[in-house]
């Protein structure tokens, strides 16, 4: 590994993204990116008596899902990076308590899942083999966890985003023909002081801005380099914030970025 600039880490061997899988909820199969998921879901509760334990079922079926589909054994794994938007990401731990790995339980909110990725690049350029990486959310849990539950029939306002009910899992390995991941750029904590639950898009997108100018810094490249930059759930208030963010500093992004919130639906 190299250090780039301030931020940025360079992978001298990196890691390929063997299989992914995801899994969503009947929402996001009704959206424009539904030809490209595993797994469709009817309801919300998938059989289970909660919405929590939904999202448990979601991810661990995400990931057993992405272990046959890489055609390895859950034995083969060294690790796994998982973590969603709950308190003490228990979808996560109850979800993968049965495949009996190392686990690293992790939260960045919309970052969780690059977050692990990053984290398992760094290990599979070290000692391991393959890299478990998995992230779910649900709409119903997150919206009690972070705003009001559902039952109370609050209005929302359009600056709110609608959490994505689902599950993505990936396996990282050491070898392979690609895609890899080349390069890693962590963001720093930027709190503009935001304070209103329903606009958290405004809140994040400071961070998101200010980690993107790093990356592009630390490795000499512009916005045109990419096919495509896209954010985790800052929904259309949040990704106006963040282009004009990029473009006081300028970085002309609106040509290729977009949010996946803005995406799903």
């Amino acid at each position: 590994m190299e250090k780039l600039g301030k931020q940025t880490i360079k992978f001298s061997n990196p890691p390929t993204i063997l299989e992914c899988s995801s899994i969503v909820g009947p929402k996001e199969a009704n959206g424009p990116l539904a030809k490209f998921f595993d797994q469709t879901l009817e309801d919300e509760f998938w059989g289970e008596k909660s919405w929590e334990k939904a999202e448990s079922k979601i991810i661990k079926e995400a990931s057993n899902m992405v272990i046959s589909k890489a055609g390895i054994s859950s034995q083969d794994i060294d690790c796994v990076f998982a973590g969603d938007l709950l308190n003490q990401c228990i979808s996560s731990s109850f979800g993968l308590r049965e495949i009996n790995l190392p686990f690293f339980g992790i939260f960045g909110a919309c970052s969780t899942f690059v977050e692990g990725l990053s984290l398992g690049s760094i290990l599979t350029e070290s000692f391991a083999n393959y890299v478990l990486c998995a992230t779910s959310s649900h709409f119903c849990s997150a919206e009690k966890q972070f705003r009001f539950p559902l039952e109370l029939g609050n209005q929302r306002p359009p600056s709110s985003q609608w959490t994505v009910t689902g599950s993505g899992a990936t396996i990282l390995s050491k070898n392979g023909s690609g895609p890899f991941i080349t390069h890693i750029t962590p963001g720093k904590i930027v709190d503009m002081g935001i304070k209103d639950a329903n606009n958290m898009g405004a809140a994040m997108a400071p961070a998101f801005a200010d980690t993107l100018i790093a990356h592009f810094n630390d490795t000499g490249r512009s916005p045109s380099y990419y096919d495509g930059i896209f954010s985790g759930d800052l929904g259309y208030v949040g990704k106006d914030i963040a282009i004009d963010i990029a473009k006081s500093k300028g970085y002309n992004i609106k040509s290729n970025y977009n949010d996946c919130r803005c995406s799903y639906f």
